[in-house]
């Protein structure tokens, strides 16, 4: 597998219907579990079905054309064993259904948390690339479509197997002959299926995507609603949703179409199979071989072994779904994580001063050209270090390799001399926190907003934060304190203020090193004077790296590094940069000229 395909979430999509099992039953063994039970059920459940036509034709030959005349006696108890036989089928049935239920949604449940698990591992490319709607449909909508087939279209597929096989031994026993006749009727069938199978694959795979598609187009124009409302783009909105959902309708009905065909020649062979048996069964009675109640019986065997492959035209249509379903959401759990946390076997580091070195890094993300190119700088503990440069420059890339969120291709990043590669997770986020130009907020209260990645830390402790930050005023502003709630990705609260949120969570955390990508770029006016304040403070006796996207950020730091094509060309403070005259010079005469006109 290339390095572009690894952050491809639909590696696996191509995958055959048993290897999709295959993969399915090793992430999920639960679905496997007792299935030998499952099966023995479910052959009961049959056998409790034919039962019946046996019967019937035990009735009819011996109980009321016997040789000594009516038997009624015989007849009593035929009904009673046909009772037997339907009670046999329904407690079968339940057990089977119960079976089925719990292990696909024990099974299911461990797919969903492996997946939703995966999702924080995945590729940053891939998680950037991949549309949320589209992601979330894998992990939700597809899991959804597996579980109800797998809980349905599997019992029924147990049923109609066991139903099918048994139907077939009475008949050959009954009468070999019209058991031929019977089986050539189903010739078709069979080898249409054979033969639409891939096409019913390829189609349901196509509609599952589209499926992502749409949920995609629906929920980003949801969660952007005030933007669409600014720019007045509602009607352009609708359109592409619109066009999103007549995509699909065309694709399912697709689709449909194909199985249709299945559901006519299953209908046809049915019908060809009652007729060829009722002829053939008049023939043989006029010539001895069968019997009136034999004749009947196999009617009813005929049923019983047509109307299984009939309801399995609509299970195939269901597992051709389910498996594409199954399909996608096994290719977000098999997309390799490109940064694994070492676990137990990290290097656990001690808490204080941090040094913070690139030695010869290069980064390319997959089949692309290089973004960072031999960087090698030594950022020394308590230094305030901003880092400055043209947009695409590898600003942001420096900060998530710094951060660990991606690995270098080539060098390495070491923290106290130790590659960052070889330090545990537990370690490496105590030590390194970085706050985003839009810190998320989750749906909940203000506490637990700022408590996220400390769960244990008490009130009291979050009042002290708030206060060694110069906050305590704006927190006694809201109108609930720490029990505010925040709304939908912080939407109750100004830009300004969800950075304010921010900012304190990373106090909270105390980290040793500070990422800060421009935390004060997205602020409204009214609240930026207090970001600063706050950020002031935070920063203090901290060792901290800084994403300057303004240049007014960096004349305050202790150093600036500049980028340009992915290479660090300069370095030292805002003054002696200034008077150099190089790239830094002139990026500061360019904000300077800015400034001015606006």
């Amino acid at each position: 597998m290339s390095a572009a395909e690894a952050t491809r979430l639909d590696h696996g999509d191509e995958a055959g219907g048993l290897e999709t099992l295959r993969q399915g039953l090793r992430v999920s063994p639960e679905l496997a579990r007792g299935w030998w039970i499952t099966g023995l059920l479910a052959l009961t459940m049959t056998a409790g079905r034919i039962v019946v036509p046996i019967a019937v034709q035990q009735t009819i030959d011996k109980g009321l054309s016997g040789p000594g005349g009516p038997d009624m006696s015989f007849v009593a108890w035929m009904c009673v064993v046909c009772f037997g036989g339907v009670l046999i089928t329904a407690v079968a049935s339940y057990f089977t259904t119960v079976r089925l239920a719990t292990n696909s949604e024990r099974g299911l449940a461990t797919m969903r948390i492996k997946a939703f698990r995966h999702v924080h591992d995945l590729p940053v490319l891939t998680q950037s690339t991949e549309r949320r709607g589209a992601l979330v449909s894998r992990v939700t909508s597809d899991v959804d479509t597996v579980s109800q087939f797998l809980q349905f279209g599997g019992f029924i597929f147990l049923v109609s197997l066991g139903q099918m096989l048994l139907a077939t031994v009475v008949m050959f026993v009954y009468s070999w002959q019209l058991a031929l006749v019977v089986l050539v009727c189903f010739i078709p069938l069979f080898a249409s299926l054979r033969f639409l199978q891939a096409r019913m694959s390829a189609a349901y795979g196509v509609v599952r995507a589209k499926v992502g598609e749409m949920l995609s187009a629906i929920a980003e124009p949801v969660v952007g609603a005030q933007v669409v409302r600014a720019y007045a783009i509602e009607r352009r909105t609708q359109q592409r949703i619109d066009a999103s959902i007549e995509e699909f309708r065309r694709t399912s009905t697709r689709a449909q179409a194909i199985t249709g065909i299945t559901f006519s020649i299953g209908g046809l062979a049915a019908g060809l199979a009652n007729a060829g048996v009722l002829t053939a069964g008049v023939l043989l009675g006029v010539d001895g071989h069968a019997t009136l109640g034999e004749i009947l019986a196999f009617m009813f065997l005929v049923a019983l072994f047509s109307d299984p492959v009939q309801i399995a035209t609509q299970v195939l249509t269901d597992a051709q779904s389910a498996f594409a379903g199954w399909r996608r959401v096994l290719g977000v759990i098999a997309t390799p994580a490109d940064v694994v946390d070492p676990g137990a076997d990290g290097v656990t580091q001690d808490r204080g001063p941090i040094t913070i070195e690139f030695d010869g890094v290069d980064f390319a993300y997959p089949e692309g050209e290089l973004v960072l190119r031999d960087v090698s700088v030594r950022l020394e503990p308590h230094r305030r270090v901003a880092v400055v440069g043209e947009t695409g420059s590898g600003k942001t890339t420096f900060a998530k390799l710094l951060t660990r969120l991606m690995d270098p291709t080539s060098g390495a990043v070491l923290l106290d001399g130790v590659d960052a590669r070889e330090i545990a997770f537990s370690s490496l986020r105590e030590r390194v926190v970085m706050v985003p130009q839009d810190g998320y907020l989750f749906d909940s209260s203000l506490a637990d907003n700022v408590r996220f990645g400390r769960p244990e830390v008490t009130d009291a402790q979050l009042l002290a934060a708030f206060e060694s930050l110069g906050l305590t005023d704006w927190l006694e502003s809201l109108p609930d304190g720490l029990d505010s709630p925040v709304g939908q990705r912080g939407e109750s609260l100004s830009a300004g203020e969800r950075q304010l949120v921010a900012l304190v969570r990373a106090n909270i955390a105390d980290p040793d090193l500070l990422v800060l990508d421009e935390a004060t770029s997205a602020v409204d006016p009214g609240t930026e004077v207090r970001v600063n304040a706050a950020l002031e403070r935070l920063m203090a006796g901290r060792t901290s790296v800084i994403i300057a996207h303004r240049l007014s950020t960096a004349e305050a730091a202790d150093e600036i590094l500049v980028f340009d094509d992915g290479r660090v060309v300069e370095r030292g403070p805002h003054v002696e940069l200034v008077t150099a005259g190089g790239v830094y010079s002139q990026l500061h005469d360019s904000w300077i000229a800015q400034r001015s006109a606006g």
